[in-house]
């Protein structure tokens, strides 16, 4: 047996100083198409202090050529030498999709760091194997689901790709239209999907299914979830009961016996009637749910669809298999567990700008070293092995308790007595008025009365309609009052023709120029104000 060669040493920078290297390997799980770091995100990566390198091939599944890495930045293990080929699993830091094999832990530097997506309950022998080489393992898998880590859950990104995915393959092998048809020969009904699970990946099934044309239906145990579903134009299945299934993370709890017994019967009448079920129901750190059973699925129609996301976690369906179509009287189960493999070039972008957001979180490396402060709620929550110690899970922060509401204290009313001062004004003006008209009745002309009445009555309800309006609707108000001043200009215009010069035609071209201003600035006011909600202007 040959000796192991030495561990490469780091490349010098033109100071002398190691610069710390960024490895991601070419993924070796049958099947796998995604790649870690896509080129991208080379650049931001190379901002941040690594020196990427880069397995050849790593990238040609996903759609990205040796070439374009070369072009963003990174640098290629092409020689023959111990070094180039192996210097993606002995660099300082190696970034994969999938949990590296014990065969590939044993390739990488003692002390180094490795960020991944690692499941660290159903893969023992990988992280004994992490904890004996005292590498520094950040799991992507248990990045805390919080608002601040949004931007670094890959659980979150991979999910919604799969429940797009999983309507597309469910309409490949569905023997009929997902969404209605007109044709010659007659017309044919949407399908009937049925979405179990609003989480992610259930609203992206969602989605796909609604733009397809299919009538959906959904069903979550988070009665809060019924918004996010009738938005999305699917109708939301509910059961009577007082019983929430909201969970920590954003997952569902386990239920009652009671609740799980109203829930299977919910699905037994349903799988009669819907052609389509998706099911996207996981227990983080135990076997998923089962929530389709044999005697549903031969309830279905032949032709019908099921598509299991929790196949490689034991199956939502009694039927499923990880990785097979089951036939099933003519209803196929569908236990795809690679399905964002499957679209690779567009879940590899979005696994890589996750890894760019969580190193940044991180910070610059620190002389080689991946920098590890354990005061972030991210950083703990994500490391599951440090300094060659297996971690236990963080402890959970006590949320606080809902603060109820300070009773509201109701001020008594006024006296009815103590009229308000806009009340004040209104009755002073209303009285002055009064008194004026009654002046003018007893000592002007008929006719004079008449017209002077007309306009005392114009003054005080155009006070009134003005100063009732809250400022807020002055302008709006401005372009509705173009319509009385128009009965003015009329008014105006009769008077002001007169033939002899008096009082009465000098008031009405007053009143024809006062009024015409009126018009012409509400009307460009008014479109002024339309301008503002026109787009490009």
């Amino acid at each position: 047996m040959s000796e192991a060669p030495e561990e490469p040493e780091a490349e010098a920078d033109e100071k002398g100083t190691a610069a710390p290297r960024l490895g991601v390997p070419k993924e070796s799980l049958p099947g796998e198409r995604r790649v870690a770091v896509t080129p991208d995100i080379v650049p931001a990566l190379l901002k941040l202090g690594w020196e990427v390198h880069i397995e050849p091939g790593a990238g040609e599944a996903a759609g990205f050529t040796d070439e374009a890495y070369e072009k963003a930045g990174a640098t290629l293990g092409q020689g023959e030498s111990y070094r180039e080929r192996s210097s993606v699993w002995t660099a300082d830091l190696v970034v994969k999709v999938r949990e590296p094999t014990v065969a590939e832990v044993g390739q990488m530097r003692e002390g180094a760091a490795l960020v991944s997506l690692l499941f660290p309950a159903r893969n023992e022998a990988t992280m004994q194997a992490l904890v004996d080489k005292k590498v520094e393992a950040v799991a992507l898998d248990k990045v805390p689901r919080i608002t601040r880590a949004q931007s670094m859950d890959v659980l979150s990104s991979m999910a919604n790709i799969a429940g797009y995915r999983a309507v597309l393959e469910a309409s490949q092998v569905y023997e009929g239209f997902l969404g209605a048809q007109v044709t010659a020969a007659g017309t044919e009904p949407p399908a009937k999907v049925l979405v179990i699970g609003a989480g992610v990946a259930g609203l992206a099934a969602i989605a796909a299914a609604r733009a397809l044309g299919a009538e959906v239906r959904a069903f979550d145990v988070r009665p809060d979830t019924k918004e996010q579903v009738e938005s999305l134009g699917a109708k939301f299945l509910m059961l009577d009961f007082e019983e929430s299934g909201e969970g920590e993370g954003g997952y569902a709890k386990v239920m009652s016996k009671e609740f799980i017994e109203a829930e299977m019967a919910l699905f037994r009448q349903q799988a009669k009637e819907v052609d389509v079920i998706v099911t996207t129901a996981l227990v983080p750190g135990a076997k998923a749910p089962t929530l389709i059973e044999t005697d549903m699925v031969e309830a279905m129609k032949p032709g019908s669809v099921v598509v299991d996301l929790a196949a490689h976690q034991g199956g939502n369906c009694t039927l499923s298999e990880p990785d097979v179509v089951v036939d099933h009287g003519g209803v196929k189960i569908i236990g795809y567990t690679d399905l964002p493999s499957r679209m690779a070039t567009t879940s590899s972008r979005f696994f890589a700008a996750n890894v760019r957001n969580l190193l940044k979180e991180l910070g610059a490396p620190t002389e080689g070293a991946l920098p590890l402060d354990l005061d972030n709620e991210i950083v703990r929550g994500a490391l599951q092995v440090h300094e060659g110690e297996l971690l236990p899970p963080p402890e959970r922060k006590p949320q606080p308790s809902p603060k109820k509401a300070a009773p509201k204290t109701i001020e008594p009313k006024k006296p009815l007595e103590k009229p308000e001062p806009q009340q004040w004004r209104t009755v002073l003006g209303g009285a002055l008025v009064l008194g004026i008209f009654t002046l003018v009745a007893l000592t002007a002309p008929e006719a004079f009365v008449q017209r002077f009445t007309v306009f005392i009555l114009a003054c005080f309800v155009g006070w009134q309609v003005v100063w009732s309006v809250t400022a807020a609707l002055h302008t709006p108000l401005m372009s509705v009052t173009n319509a009385i001043s128009g009965i003015i200009l009329v008014g105006g215009m009769l008077q002001g023709a007169q033939p002899t010069l008096n009082l009465a035609t000098i008031l009405g071209a007053v009143a024809l120029f006062v009024a015409s201003i009126n018009v012409f600035g509400g009307f460009l006011v008014t479109q002024r104000m339309l301008r503002m909600f026109r787009k490009g202007d």
